[in-house]
């Protein structure tokens, strides 16, 4: 039977905490009191266990105990680590490197991390309740609302960049990435990510404005070097025009009767060599500033190396057998294309061998060979007998008007030929580079892509009609030349005295040049372009409108010798078109070229 009795420590305990009980001791009496009140509930069946059912009944609660007390474990095991997980978010969140704010629906702050309050320099107990809105820099509040309502109405993740106010009175830009949630009553809350974007906002400022002064520079460079094609162009006009005279009439007493003296003939010799050699650098600085500046065009096309080797070694003959320099080329045992520009072409070949016969030791050699170094390519080289360049002046070549210390040398040279080479093979797809020993010689070489043969040879008909050569007693035709330059003028006239063929009318500018076509109906006419009135293109204008001139073949004859200039009189309708100082031979066949096209009826 279970004893009802009470403890005998309950009336100590009593006894003991009669006068002021403790809370632990009030606790016990509690729970005294409770027992007695479990025990007097016990069912009377209870009362009448045997001993070996009580001993089974107090292994079982003994043993429900021990479950109870390892449940209890578990749940402290389990309120630990929950402790332990709120502990790491709460690090993490605080010592973030980046601003986390919690915003009520209203607007208030209820939550921010340390890195939050220390981008705005507050305390992050002054941030809590605090309107957000208020710490954003005015001009900005409008995008930080349009955030929220997009957030509201799409309750997809907003960001927006923005401005905020610091403690000190300063702005920072910041990120703002924005999203929504809801908590457990139901209450919707903004969850804030912030980043410092400061550094990038002025970066992206300079990055700006570094971009205004580039195209400010940009166009100030496109401005300057217009003045400067400008400047050229006209530079080369007012150029060729007394070199047209110096030249031309040089020519004529060089090959009139009676023959020059010695005398005489030495100082023509000096007057035609600096005259062609004033005309090769005028030549290439436009060529130079028209590379520079992008406005050279190329016209590429398969060219024939073979064919390019004749040419080049007829131009340049002559001036190895003066130099008595021995020229020879790799002949060919197949039909060998590279994809270039002929005329480009043409002058890198004719530069690279002029330099090797100019700069060569007396009775030296030049060899042209060929090699394939790499599939699809093919290496053109030009290798001199000369002195060398030492490593020195290796590092200086490719550079305008560095002449490698030959300034006072007896060789003629501009100092810009290698460079034009350089950008011209660049240009057509290619690459250039040189070799050289000290005392044996030089090889500059130039790569070019190979090209497969055109379908078609052109025969050139102009070409054929350029060979043709006056018969005596010809007929007699007029040529009709409008020029308003005196000294041009004479030079043509005297040059016509040497045709048979030709007699001479002359006009002083565009109008009566038109009035004299149109009264004499002339079988050529040579024509200049800066005229005063009306210019060669208005005058070719008017000739051509007229059903009695249009059928007349016209020739340019201009001191405007720019790519451009000569591409834009060709298309114009001019017959050919031919640049100042003149080459006599040049200039006849164009005579003839224009009568033969003056037989064609129309």
């Amino acid at each position: 039977m279970w004893n009802t009795d009470p403890p005998l420590s309950t009336g100590r305990a009593s006894s003991e905490t009669r006068d002021a009980p403790t809370a632990a001791q009030a606790m016990r009496r509690r729970a005294e009191d409770m027992a007695l009140e479990r025990l007097a509930q016990l069912p009377p069946r209870l009362q009448a266990l045997s001993p070996e059912e009580m001993r089974q009944l107090m292994h079982e609660l003994s043993v429900h105990q021990i479950e109870l007390e390892m449940q209890n474990d578990e749940l402290r095991r389990a309120q630990q680590e929950i402790e332990d997980s709120r502990a790491r978010y709460f690090d993490l969140y605080d010592l973030a490197p980046v601003g986390y704010l919690t915003v009520s629906a209203d607007g208030l702050i209820l939550e921010a991390n340390l890195c939050a309050a220390s981008l705005l320099g507050v305390p992050r107990s002054a941030l809590v309740k605090r309107s957000l809105s208020r710490l954003i820099v005015k001009a900005q509040q409008d995008s930080y609302y349009q955030c929220r309502q997009r957030l509201m109405e799409t309750g997809q993740t907003q960001i927006c960049e923005l401005q905020m106010l610091h403690s000190e009175g300063t702005e920072l830009w910041v990120n703002l990435v924005v999203t929504a949630a809801q908590e457990t009553d139901g209450a919707t809350i903004l969850r804030v990510v912030l980043n410092d974007i400061s550094e990038r906002k002025l970066l992206d400022q300079s990055l700006q404005e570094t971009n205004v002064k580039l195209e400010s520079a940009l166009f100030l460079a496109d401005k300057a070097n217009l003045a400067k094609s400008e400047f050229l162009s006209s530079m080369s006009h007012e150029l060729r025009s007394p070199l047209n005279a110096v030249l031309g009439f040089a020519q004529l007493i060089e090959t009139g009767t009676p023959a020059p003296t010695p005398g005489q003939q030495a100082s023509l010799e000096q007057i035609l060599r600096g005259g062609w050699y004033l005309l090769t650098l005028i030549n290439e600085i436009l060529d130079l500033s028209l590379i520079e500046s992008g406005k050279l065009s190329l016209s590429m096309e398969p060219v024939s190396l073979s064919e390019e080797f004749c040419d080049c070694q007829a131009m340049i003959d002559p001036l190895a057998e003066k130099a008595g320099i021995r020229v020879s080329f790799a002949p060919f045992d197949n039909p060998c294309f590279v994809h270039a520009d002929r005329t480009r072409l043409k002058q890198v070949m004719v530069n690279l061998l002029s330099n090797a016969i100019k700069y060569n030791r007396a009775g030296g050699s030049v060899e042209v060979t060929c090699s394939t170094p790499t599939a699809g390519r093919i290496r053109i080289s030009v290798i001199d007998s000369g002195p060398g360049l030492s490593e020195n002046k290796l590092a200086q070549l490719f550079q305008p008007f560095n002449r490698l210390g030959q300034e006072s040398g007896p060789q003629e040279d501009t100092g810009i030929g290698l460079v034009v080479c350089k950008r011209l093979v660049e240009m057509m797809g290619g690459d250039i580079g040189v070799q050289s020993r000290v005392g044996i010689g030089s090889e500059f070489w130039f790569e070019l892509n190979l090209a497969a043969p055109p379908q078609t040879a052109a025969t050139g008909e102009a070409s054929a009609l350029a060979q043709a050569a006056v018969q005596d007693g010809a007929e007699v035709r007029t040529l009709l030349y409008i020029e308003d330059n005196p000294a041009n003028m004479e030079l043509i006239e005297r040059l016509i005295e040497r045709r048979s063929d030709l007699r001479l009318l002359k006009a002083g500018n565009g109008s009566s040049g038109i009035a004299l076509a149109r009264m004499h109906l002339p079988q050529v006419i040579l024509m200049d372009i800066n005229l005063p009135g009306i210019n060669g293109f208005q005058a070719l204008k008017t000739l051509r409108e007229d059903p009695a001139t249009q059928h007349i073949p016209v020739l340019a004859l201009s001191a405007n010798a720019m790519p451009h200039d000569i591409q834009a009189g060709l298309a114009a309708g001019f017959l050919r078109y031919l640049t100042k100082p003149i080459k006599i031979d040049e200039l006849m066949q164009a005579f003839d070229v224009a009568l033969e096209a003056a037989k064609v009826p129309k």
